[in-house]
């Protein structure tokens, strides 16, 4: 299977929203998700990567990061967000975004690539993924809504 990668621009970020709602359901509406990237996560050095099957426009698997520095890592990638529509998995979508992602963090000179994912059953897949690209869990993720 031939898949093209590209990053998408702002005026393209609408072509994320159904692969990044297969992961974020919460996500209803599109106009909603594209000010929210568009408007606010872009000024915070949000971007978007995008998977597609050959004569795609629309992408099988997106991917969200930003680059950022702090004490514990130095300078590093965070990758936000990993999305693959479902009757898209296995296809080698999810294995060409961290291709990607490491080597743009590579390319930008970063110390690490970071990211967080759940711990439930239906991530058994991804979390393979993340292992199989020299990815190791390091900690625990504490949160508390406010």
């Amino acid at each position: 299977m031939i898949l093209t990668m590209r990053e998408l621009k702002p005026d393209e970020t609408q072509l994320a929203f159904e692969a990044m709602r297969a992961l974020r359901p919460g996500l209803r509406d599109e106009a909603e998700f594209v000010s929210r990237v568009n408007d606010v996560q872009r000024l915070e050095g949000y971007r978007l990567v995008a998977s597609l099957d050959a004569g795609e426009e629309r992408p099988s698997a997106v991917a969200g990061f930003r680059t950022g520095h702090g004490l514990a890592w130095g300078f590093y990638l965070y990758v936000d967000d990993l999305s693959t529509l479902p009757g898209a998995r296995r296809r080698g979508h999810g294995t060409a975004l961290m291709r990607w992602l490491l080597e743009e963090a590579s390319r930008l000179g970063c110390d690490s690539l970071h990211l967080d994912s759940g711990v439930s059953s239906e991530r058994i897949d991804a979390h393979r993924l993340y292992f199989n690209h020299g990815l190791a869990i390091t900690s625990y993720h504490f949160a508390v809504r406010t």
